[in-house]
């Protein structure tokens, strides 16, 4: 004797394959859960993925913390002191952050214009703020004298290379020379020039984010003061912490140690408009997809109601031997659920292996078509990420299995109010 319940049981034999009309929508019910399953992984892991990377390459030129002042920040030793205290605080750097006009100085040819970024570094600390100085993809990251490091994206624009003099116009320089106009104006005396400060190209450094690598130049702390004529002062400072998760705990209390006058913000307030957008893109594709879930839950639907009309017989001499309701509904329940657990697990492997070798499939469609789904050029990424976490499978899964036990309710609801005199008389 069998000791699964009798529901269970005839929910089994009934559910063997057959060669019958009603086999076939139960087995294209099976394959529209597991692709619907499968694709909402593997959309769900990329999404997740691109999450990942692009924290983590903000996180390659920004810091968890910054810390700012209404201006110039000209004790900024003490200030580092304090946070570099805080147990929490795994390194802290001043920073100094302007923008500039630079012009390109080639030996031949005409030459280019920009107005990116500078950015001062302390490079003794800023190893440990960040991974800016390792992402060095040509020339070195010595800062020393006047060196400076430009993005990728910045040099194939300027058409600079390792070695190539920049010239770097600072908002000192520019309103030196409209006043210098001013002066020859009124006095009708001929303007005074003023020369930029020339900079080498030490290297090139590429941290994946286009916005850093082309708008921002990298030198040194001094560099950057003489540049905004800031004496010894410093533009804030950069902080990185142990655990990025305490940003929010770590912020409250500096700021009730750095006092009044201090401002501080997380790197995710600092590009919350990309993080955000991010996030609702892989909510709203999570949404339309698990339409597709609802599309094969209507062949669930379907398969039992065309199954409840073939077995109208059957359950009528059910209900005269003394089944209940209940029970004449849990068999086609059974049958709903066991076709959501056989759809889920095979789309569970699918999406797994497809997300496993998500790579190597998009390798093998470039080399047969010369399509490239995902260009390096334009996301910056050489191999698709794609990261599986445990809680979006679950969710994933589980609501899978609800809307395939949802979709049996209607039929094994009108199965169950049958009585047995009207059955038979059909039959």
């Amino acid at each position: 004797m069998s000791r699964l319940p009798f529901e269970l049981l005839l929910a089994l034999r009934y559910l063997r394959p057959k060669r019958t009309f009603v086999s076939v929508i139960t087995l294209i019910s099976i394959v529209g859960v597991m692709l619907g399953v499968a694709v909402l992984i593997i959309v769900i892991s990329v999404m997740t993925g691109f999450d990942r990377q692009l924290r983590d390459r903000i996180l390659g030129f920004k810091s968890h913390l910054t810390i700012q002042s209404d201006g110039p920040m000209p004790d900024y030793a003490s200030k580092l002191a304090q946070v570099s205290l805080h147990t929490s605080v795994k390194s802290a750097s001043p920073y100094v952050l302007g923008q500039v006009m630079v012009k390109t100085q080639p030996a031949a040819g005409g030459s280019r214009t920009a107005a990116p970024y500078v950015r001062g570094i302390d490079t003794k600390r800023e190893a440990g703020a960040n991974m800016l100085l390792t992402n060095i993809v040509d020339g070195t990251n010595d800062l020393r004298g006047r060196g400076v490091l430009v993005g990728r994206a910045f040099a194939k624009v300027m058409r600079l290379q390792v070695g190539d003099t920049l010239a770097i116009y600072s908002i000192r320089d520019l309103e030196k020379m409209e006043a210098s106009v001013k002066r020859g104006r009124e006095k009708g005396e001929v303007d005074e020039g003023y020369l930029p400060t020339d900079f080498e190209v030490r290297g090139i450094f590429e941290v994946g984010y286009y916005e850093f690598d082309s708008a921002f130049i990298v030198t040194s702390l001094v560099n950057a003061q003489d540049l905004f004529d800031l004496g010894d002062a410093a533009g804030g400072l950069l902080v990185m912490l142990h655990d990025a998760g305490e940003v929010a705990k770590v912020r409250n209390e500096l700021e009730q140690k750095l006092g009044p006058g201090t401002f501080i913000s997380t790197w995710e307030e600092e590009n919350s408009g990309i993080l955000e957008a991010l996030v609702v893109e892989k909510n709203v594709m999570f949404y339309l997809l698990f339409f597709i879930m609802i599309v094969a839950a209507f062949g669930i639907t379907s398969a039992l109601i065309t199954f409840v009309v073939q077995k109208t017989r059957e359950i009528g001499i059910l209900k005269a031997l003394g089944a209940s309701n209940s029970q004449i509904v849990w068999i086609f329940l059974s049958q709903s659920l066991l076709v959501g657990v056989l759809g889920v697990a095979a789309g569970l492997g699918l999406g797994l292996l497809a997300v496993h070798y998500r790579n190597e499939f998009l390798f093998f469609m470039r080399s047969v078509t010369g399509w490239e789904l995902f260009p390096a050029q334009i996301y910056n990424f050489s191999e698709l990420p794609a990261l599986v976490v445990r809680s979006d499978l679950t969710l994933i899964c589980g609501g899978s299995l609800v809307i395939c036990l949802l979709a049996g309710l209607l039929p094994a609801w009108n199965a169950g109010r049958l009585k047995p005199v009207e059955a038979l008389r059909h039959e």
